[in-house]
């Protein structure tokens, strides 16, 4: 995968550099994981800084001080590899030197592509405060038995690597040769020992001191004055962090500790209505789970067909319409027919008897088919309702997850597919960010709408991984052949989309996605107009609004669209505050801190003026007393 090395940069300074492999940054998605990272680790509290980096080089680096830790370390875990001292054994030294590393190896396995592009550090290493020196910083010349120096722009190399990574595994790349160290007759070198002082200076002659430390005093208060008054009228904000966070040209961060389920930046165009809108209805989306255990029976006589309960999961996305935590999603996923709940129970016991030997992968379809008209799905007891749970999540969601961030909550009423398949559903959590139903939508063929909805890509159905998907789609038409008039579509986001929603430009919402049965594939490319979801609601005694933490996120979009950062940042803290599952408040927010200038003087302290003017005048007087002490020592020492 790569290494870490061990470095001194050109002030002499000691850092740790983290080199990702030429071939590993060459396969799709590496290079951009490894920036993205990076960046996040760099992003977060207690994160290590990045003092260099070039992470457009053939082989991608980044530095960090020697004083952040194992921050190499840190960085390729966090990438999932595994991290291994490389083993150095002594060789003869009349042996010629080896190279440090084979040709290395094709990589097996691409990571999850990472949405937006990350921030290359670029341009002339800025000094770092507080590094530790080496007492031979100060040399110009080769030090005796040290090895030179390599520049950090390509994969370091030192003759003692502190602690360089190994490989990802031991088919990744073979093992390193050894490295050759100082000739045996000469001791090794040691940065860390005292210089030794060969010249003893001679003892200087007694000063007067009481002035001068007067004019140093007076010299100081004007730096310390000087520069708090300067920082105060440059900084950004108060209290923002002293590691300037990673930008896009955008304003928008290249990589970010949060993790919210949807980043309209990465799937529209920046600073468009279509990025506007998405950012106005991602935040509330709900991925929700079902997870159904019961007892397979037979209809007529009620035998047991497994004597073994089963447990099975239904999931599909839904969306908040009131910030108490009521959501509103597909009806057969949260409260299924009969017919759809016993064949999800017949799926499930057979793939357990795969699993047991006792069938074959081959005969699941057949096994459920014909056992689907004479099966019911039970509880305990003959007469007892199968146990259900009701889990709904924010953000990036996992399957199979019944602790937090998971939100228990029970369906309080559903419709059936005749009337819009439509189901209310109370999560008991409070403060969620909601969205707004456009009662008055009027949907015509060929009308653009954006749609939203939960999806996947991993192939494991038990620890799934789902974020929110988006995509701009077209009306094909109008099924007026029942009621509800529902919109067919173009395209879709996935099996697990149903509950989903369609919006308009605006980012309300439209309608409610769900899967077309006279498709063969059954698609969710069907839309439920809106009208069937607000009279689920007013069934039900339940009004659509939008709390408070809604509307402070709405004003601060609208001053960030605006360019009025300062205003964006204040509505932005009040959202996250009032309503913390919106972790596109706290996005946005970090958005708009990057998107003003360092010249922005916005929000600066009003004391810093007569600050800065009291330092420039203490410096002065410093400057008078000085000059004058030295014209009357040049006096004194005339005679």
């Amino acid at each position: 995968m790569g290494k870490a090395w061990a470095a001194i940069d050109e002030q002499g300074r000691f850092v740790s550099v983290a080199v990702l492999d030429a071939t590993v940054a060459a396969a799709p998605g590496w290079r951009e994981a490894f920036a993205e990272v990076a960046n996040a680790l760099a992003q977060s509290p207690d994160g290590p800084p990045i003092t260099y980096a070039d992470f457009s080089a053939a082989a991608p680096w980044v530095a960090y001080a020697a004083e952040a830790g194992p921050a190499p370390e840190k960085l390729f875990r966090a990438l999932g590899v595994e991290y291994q001292p490389v083993p150095a054994a002594p060789r003869p030294v009349s042996a010629p030197p080896q190279p440090v590393s084979g040709v290395p190896q094709p990589v097996s396995g691409v990571p999850q592509p990472v949405s937006g592009v990350p921030q290359p550090v670029s341009g002339a290493p800025q000094p770092v405060v507080d590094m530790p020196h080496a007492p031979w910083a100060v040399q110009s010349a080769a030090i005796p038995n040290q090895p030179p120096a390599h520049p950090v722009s390509a994969a370091p190399a030192s003759s003692a690597p502190a602690s360089p990574a190994g490989p990802a595994n031991h088919d990744v790349a073979p093992p390193p040769a050894t490295v050759s160290g100082p000739p045996a007759d000469v001791p090794p070198f040691d940065p860390y020992a005292a210089p030794v002082r060969r010249i003893k200076p001679s003892a200087p002659p007694k000063r007067r001191t009481g002035l001068w430390a007067g004019v140093a005093a007076l010299a100081l208060v004007a730096v310390v004055g000087g520069g708090a008054g300067i920082y105060a009228l440059s900084s950004d904000e108060p209290g923002e962090p002293d590691t300037p966070p990673t930008a896009t040209s955008s304003g928008f961060p290249a990589a970010t500790p949060l993790a919210p389920g949807l980043k309209p930046w990465a799937q529209a165009a920046l600073r468009s209505p279509e990025e506007r809108a998405l950012a106005v209805a991602g935040p509330s989306m709900v991925f929700v789970e079902v997870m159904f255990t019961g007892y397979v029976r037979n209809k007529a006589g009620g035998a047991l067909l497994d004597k073994a309960p089963v447990t099975f999961s239904r999931r599909c996305s839904g969306v908040v319409v009131q910030h108490e935590g009521y959501v509103l999603s597909n009806s057969q996923c949260v409260q299924p027919t009969p017919d759809v709940l016993v064949g999800g129970a017949l799926n499930a016991v057979a793939n357990r008897l795969v699993a047991e030997g006792s069938l074959q992968a081959k005969d699941i379809s057949t096994y459920t088919r014909t056992r689907l008209n004479t099966s019911v799905l039970t509880g305990a007891n003959a007469g007892d309702q199968p146990e259900t749970r009701l889990y709904g999540q924010l953000n990036i969601a996992k399957g199979e997850v019944t602790d937090s961030p998971a939100i228990a909550g029970t369906v309080v009423r559903a419709l059936p597919i005749e009337a819009g398949n439509v189901a209310l559903i109370k999560l008991e959590q409070k403060n969620l960010p909601t969205s707004e139903l456009n009662t008055s939508a009027s949907v015509n063929p060929e009308t653009s709408l954006l749609v939203l909805g939960y999806g996947t890509t991993d192939t494991s159905f038990r620890a799934a991984t789902y974020t929110v998907l988006s995509k701009t789609v077209t009306v094909t038409g109008i099924d007026s052949s029942t009621p509800l008039n529902p919109y067919r579509i173009n395209e879709d986001l996935g099996l697990y989309s149903r509950g989903g929603i369609a919006i308009d430009p605006s980012g309300r919402v439209v309608g409610m996605l769900d899967n077309d049965v006279l498709r063969p594939d059954k698609a969710n490319r069907l839309v439920v107009p809106v009208s069937a979801m607000t009279a689920l609601l007013q069934a039900a005694g339940v009004t659509n609004a939008l709390g408070k933490a809604d509307n402070q996120y709405r004003s601060g979009l609208d001053a960030y669209f605006a360019g009025d950062e300062s205003t964006a940042i204040a509505r932005f803290d009040e959202a996250a505050r009032n309503s913390p599952a919106n972790l596109l408040a706290q996005s946005y927010r970090q958005a708009a801190v990057d998107s003003r200038g360092p010249g922005d003087d916005s929000g600066g302290s009003s004391w810093a003026v007569p600050v800065i003017a009291a330092a420039g005048g203490a410096l002065a007087v410093a400057v008078v007393v000085a000059v004058a002490m030295l014209l009357a020592r040049r006096r004194n020492s005339r005679f």
